[in-house]
């Protein structure tokens, strides 16, 4: 699969200034007590960011709008489900 060069570069480390804080959303399927899962941030334009709820400095993932849109066209198709 080829490279393509990122719009954005970033630290995962140093990425959350790119992001409000106050729109990290978790899943609705999270437990009560956090769980085992992430938080996703629509409010930067044109940028997802993703972090894990466990993590208190967790690093932040950074996808483009076209990248996520993949990842969530794969995940309804069932490309990432355990069997």
């Amino acid at each position: 699969m080829p490279e393509y060069p990122r719009p954005v570069d970033y630290d995962p480390q140093t990425a959350a200034h790119l992001f409000d804080e106050s729109k990290w959303q978790k899943s609705f399927a999270s437990e009560p007590n956090g769980g085992n899962c992430v938080e996703v941030n629509l409010a930067a334009p044109g940028l997802v960011g993703v972090r894990d709820t466990k993590l208190a400095s967790s690093p932040v993932f950074v996808f483009d709008a076209g990248e996520w849109a993949a990842f969530l066209e794969g995940v309804k198709a069932g490309q990432f489900d355990l069997r």
